[in-house]
């Protein structure tokens, strides 16, 4: 049976919960325990997958389709453990699932309420899959305080109440405040937080405490005092000059021996930190610099993209480069010369999207790689915008263009070389949709295989012809102009295993031009970078040599 963490914050919100968690979930491995990592989100959303990446960042999917809080790509990246549907949850699937429940009669006419009902409903969630590992880490979203996470509190509290003793340890995630004026850190924020914590009948056992400046003994002293914890449980957690920094300085502060010694594991075994070490000399100590654009529309948010930022640090980190990545906003090339911005890149990156604003400038972008010969990877909508550049320009077919903008933008005349696919086969079934669906369940999501062309440049990167990457998308490059678009040297050098859904293309005699209809960034880990990162890197990396 799982022991647990759970991880609370407080104070703030954005102090980097799910990075300390996934540090945690790293050093837990470093010392030979199995974890697993999973997300509480307050939110009534059902799940992420229709808030905006202004709202929520980017929508992180995991291998089963499941749209999920970024912060399980952080899980992800540091662990290595590939994320499910059960290890993310919402306000809103939970009240989903009670409400369906009661419409059943599952609770044989009883009055549904927050105790006992969705409180339970959280707590089975939390019960799934814990005789899997030797550690569930559940990180419980927003902050102590917020109406909307009271359900959740409760249930971990019940949850560690009805367990054995010593089953369970809360972990509390704070800011420390510097006022510059009296030169002081500020433990009261702190002490009201973790107040508020025991209010509703939660102790935490360690405090993590977020810190800009070095935290004085006298302080320690104070926060383990008033809050109730012991000294060597109070977790300093500094600013850094790189996540991947984070196992190891949270390693250094005693956050894993802290857990271990509130689990009463003793004696702890030894951590074993090379790959971390690796890691942070490779993004410490890079041999050179190469500049990639990344063309989008959410630029104004990184954390829109947060998986294909990671992936290019992997892809530098493999190539022993610093990428210096460059957000460009595609609306800007539906006015102006894309040379004026692109030109001095090593290379170009399209990221996905979804609908019309921005999509022409991300033709463009194209068109300027193509013709430039600058290494260029198109991931979902880039790698059909690539598609609908070629067919215009090259193809002969001037009025190319994709169902999902071009019927609602009203034109009458347009070529649907991307189209809305109403039915594919997944696994050994096959999966049917409408246009009219509800937004969350019309997208092919998740894991999907691709069979690739041999002697093909992807299945050179790849060093082999059968892949599974994620999906999410709702639109799909008809196979219907392979012909025409192959005579012109866009290869499709990937297809769906049943040779109807193309799955890439590349440029035949290009230095490096690949579009991608999956999202290979969702994959990519520091200690493992995604195959087409690695190589895309490599590619701007050549480029940075000839400019």
């Amino acid at each position: 049976m799982a022991r647990y963490v759970f991880i609370t914050g407080g104070v703030v919100s954005s102090l980097g919960k799910g990075l300390a968690s996934a540090a945690l979930g790293a050093l837990l491995q470093a010392r030979g325990f199995s974890v697993r990592l999973r997300k509480l989100d307050p939110y009534l959303n059902v799940d992420p997958g229709t808030m905006s990446p202004f709202e929520h960042g980017e929508v992180f999917v995991t291998d089963d389709g499941a749209e999920t809080d970024l912060d399980l790509g952080h899980y992800e990246r540091f662990t290595g453990v590939a994320a499910r549907k059960t290890d993310s949850i919402s306000s809103g699937r939970i009240y989903s699932n009670v409400l369906e429940k009661e419409r059943r009669g599952d609770y044989l006419g009883k009055t549904i309420q927050v105790i006992p009902h969705v409180t339970n409903e959280i707590k089975d969630f939390i019960h799934i899959g814990e005789d899997e590992v030797d550690f569930m880490l559940c990180e419980i979203g927003g902050t102590v305080g917020d109406i909307e996470g009271l359900p959740f509190f409760e249930a971990i509290r019940q949850f560690a109440h009805e367990q054995p003793r010593g089953q369970c340890v809360f972990m509390h995630l704070t800011l420390l405040p510097y006022l510059a004026a009296s030169g002081e850190l500020k433990t009261k924020p702190t002490q009201h937080s973790v107040k508020e914590l025991q209010s509703i009948g939660i102790a935490p056992d360690i405090l993590v405490c977020r810190s800009e400046h070095p935290i004085p003994e006298k302080e320690r002293e104070k926060l383990a005092l008033f809050c109730n914890v012991r000294p060597q449980s109070v977790i300093a957690a500094y600013d850094l000059k790189s996540i991947y920094d984070a196992p190891l300085a949270y390693h250094n502060e005693g956050l894993d021996q802290a857990v271990l010694d509130a689990f009463g594991i003793t004696p702890a075994p030894r951590p074993k930190l090379d790959v971390w070490e690796d890691v942070s000399d490779r993004i410490h100590n890079p041999e050179g610099e190469v500049k990639i654009a990344i063309v989008g529309k959410y630029t104004q948010l990184e954390d829109a993209y947060k998986s294909i930022a990671e992936a290019l640090t992997h892809g530098g980190m493999a190539n022993r480069v610093r990428v210096k990545s460059e957000w460009i906003d595609s609306e800007i090339f539906d006015r102006e010369d894309p040379a004026v911005y692109l030109q001095g890149f090593h290379a170009i990156l399209v990221p996905g999207g979804f609908g019309e604003r921005g999509t022409e400038g991300k033709i463009k972008a194209a068109q300027f790689a193509r013709e430039r010969n600058v290494p260029y990877l198109g991931i979902c909508l880039g790698m059909q915008m690539a598609v609908i550049e070629a067919a215009r320009n090259l193809a002969g077919l001037p009025d190319a263009g994709s169902e999902e903008f071009d019927h609602e933008a009203g034109k009458k005349r347009f070529t649907p070389v991307v189209y809305h696919l109403k039915e594919w086969v997944q696994g050994n079934h096959t999966v049917a949709r409408k246009v009219g669906d509800d937004k969350g369940g019309t997208m092919r999501l998740g894991a999907y295989s691709a069979t690739l062309t041999k002697g093909s440049k992807v299945a050179e990167i790849y060093g082999t012809t059968d892949i599974e990457e994620r999906h999410r998308h709702r639109y799909e490059v008809d196979n219907r102009y392979r012909e025409k678009l192959e005579k012109c040297g866009l290869i499709f050098s990937g297809m769906s295993p049943d040779g109807r859904l193309p799955e890439i293309v590349e440029w035949k005699d290009h230095p490096w031009f690949i579009g991608v209809q999956f999202h290979p960034e969702l994959k990519s880990k520091p200690f493992a970078p995604a195959p087409l990162f690695r190589d895309f890197v490599r590619a701007a990396k050549e480029m940075s040599r000839l400019v």
